[in-house]
Order: C-alpha cells, then sequence, then structure tokens
C-alpha cells in the first residue's frame, strides 16, 4: 500500500481538467494558497569503493569525498518548483557530522529558503529507525506543521529506502513512495495528485495532505545555482540542532534507539571466470545450447 499510515490514498481514475496553457495541469490557487515543504538530505560518499572501519563498523569518511546524495537532489528541486508555483517556504534538514554542512550550502545556493544540521554524538550509530525518529522531531521542531515532506527514494551508501517511510510513520502522516510526478496540489483543499512509478507499470494515487514523498529520479532536473546563490550560501551560517535542541528522548536515538545494529562487513569474494561461448550459425548453436541447459537440468 502506498500509505503507511493516516487515511489511505485514493487511487484516481478520472482525468483531470487542463488549463489554458497548453499540457500544463490545473493547480488551484497559484501564488494564493502557500505551501510549506520540509526536504529531507544526506552528505554520502563520493566512491563505489566505501570503506569500513572493522572495530566500529561504521563507514571511514576521512579522506573521501562526499556528495548530496543524488535522489536528494530531485527532492529539492521538486520542493523548489513547488514553491514556484504556489509561493512558500522550503526547509532542508540533514542529520550527520558536522562536514555534513556542506550539502546543506548547496541547498541553500539553489534556492532553500532554510537549513539545519541535526548532528551529535548522541545520534551515532543510528539505524533507519532512530534515524526516522531523529529526523521526523527535526521536522517538527523547526517547520513545525508542513504540508509536504519529500526525500529521495533511498540513500545511495545504504540503499534501504526505509527512513522516509519511517519519518511518515513518525508523524502520523500519509506517504506516497516512487513518485515521478507530482500531477496537482490543491493546498486550500488539503489535496494532492501524483503519478508513481512502479515495477509494472505507473499509478496516478490521490492523497490528502500533509503526506510525505519519496521521489526517484524521472520527476524532474536538478537545477545549477546561480553565482549570486552560491555567494550567499558561502556566507550563510547554518544552525546545527542537538538531541536536546529537538526534544529528542535519549533511548530512543542513536546505538540505544537502533534496534538494529551490524555485527559484520565484508566483501563478497570475486567470482572466478567461467562459461562457455557457443559459435556458430544459428542452426547449429541452438541445438548445442539446449543440450548442454539440459545436461545441467536447467531445463528438461
Amino acid at each position: 500500500m502506498p500509505s503507511a499510515s493516516g487515511s489511505p490514498p485514493k487511487i484516481r481514475r478520472k482525468g483531470w481538467r487542463r488549463s489554458s496553457r497548453k499540457g500544463s495541469p490545473v493547480l488551484k490557487g497559484d501564488k494564493e494558497e502557500k505551501v510549506k515543504i520540509a526536504v529531507c538530505i544526506k552528505q554520502v560518499p563520493d566512491t563505489t569503493d566505501v570503506k569500513i572501519d572493522p572495530k566500529t563498523n561504521t563507514l571511514i569518511r576521512e579522506g573521501v569525498a562526499s556528495i548530496t546524495n543524488p535522489f536528494d537532489e530531485y527532492a529539492v528541486e521538486e520542493a523548489l518548483l513547488i514553491k514556484e508555483k504556489h509561493g512558500g517556504e522550503v526547509h532542508v534538514i540533514s542529520m550527520g557530522p558536522p562536514q555534513a554542512i556542506e550539502v546543506l550550502k548547496n541547498a541553500l545556493a539553489v534556492g532553500a529558503d532554510k537549513v539545519y544540521l541535526v548532528s551529535d554524538r548522541a545520534f551515532a550509530g543510528a539505524d533507519t529507525l532512530a534515524t526516522a525518529y531523529t529526523v521526523a522531531k527535526t521536522i517538527r521542531a523547526v517547520a513545525g506543521d508542513v504540508d509536504l515532506v519529500i526525500c529521495g527514494k533511498q540513500a545511495i551508501d545504504g540503499d534501504t529506502a526505509q527512513v522516509g517511510p519511517g519519518i511518515a510513520t513518525r508523524l502520523g502522516i500519509p506517504q506516497l513512495t516512487y513518485v515521478s510526478k507530482v500531477k496537482e496540489i490543491d493546498p486550500a483543499k488539503k489535496r494532492i495528485v501524483v503519478e508513481r512509478l512502479l515495477e509494472n507499470g505507473r499509478e496516478i494515487v490521490e492523497s490528502s495532505l500533509p503526506v510525505l514523498l519519496t521521489v526517484v529520479k524521472d520527476i524532474n532536473e536538478p537545477r545549477l545555482p546561480s553565482l549570486l546563490g552560491i555567494k550567499k550560501a558561502a556566507k550563510a551560517q547554518i544552525p546545527t540542532l542537538t538531541a536536546k535542541d529537538i526534544g529528542a528522548e535519549e533511548n530512543r536515538i542513536g546505538l540505544k534507539g537502533s534496534p538494529t545494529w551490524v555485527t559484520r562487513v565484508f566483501s563478497p569474494e570475486a567470482r572466478g571466470g567461467g562459461g562457455e561461448i557457443l559459435k556458430g550459425e544459428l542452426q547449429e548453436v541452438v541445438p548445442l545450447l539446449v543440450n548442454k541447459l539440459m545436461d545441467t537440468k536447467f531445463i528438461k
């Protein structure tokens, strides 16, 4: 189900009215009804060669360049596009070590209104459950009641896709995952229609607001920061919030709040070479292939 909590979204089966602008869906209340949006982003290693500390089983970040999680860039862009149509505010939040300030400066440079770093030694070792709790508490503390929470579909370092839905559960709002298009928003009626990318097709879903979206890369094309935006971000003082600042309970954050933990991290052994390439004309190769598959019991 697209929604893990709150009122379940409804499948929309009818079409929707278009505006006079060709190809543009009606966005009722443009520039009149403002939308408050929280975007959750993460700093991840800019490499596939991830190294793990054997003692702590955590990522070794020293000497490794870091970037904004690519899927989160699409989340920031979608928030900015919605703000441009409806007005409102975009609050960007990142939980991580002090150096995660850099990804928040990138968000400021492209147009985010406010950014916040959530960083505290007490958060160390947090699994997806504890992380979702921490981020949800931060959203409530700094943004209050929001209309939308937008996350990338998953982080490229963990690939769990659990934190976004976990935040929705903690906030008590519906979730719409794998969103490939925001088709319609009506802030006055607290309503949104999106298109979801599924394994076997696409689905149009309607939900009430507030709601959490996790987005895929099909949704938009992230913009580049302007020179003025880069200068503004370089001078900005990024607020850093601790567990106490967001009112987090000690037994629900970090290792204490994590029912799962890493016991061992290792790279799988490389597979050796093997296999056989059948050569010849198609009429000759097909019978040979069938016989070999039958010999190996793949087919009977």
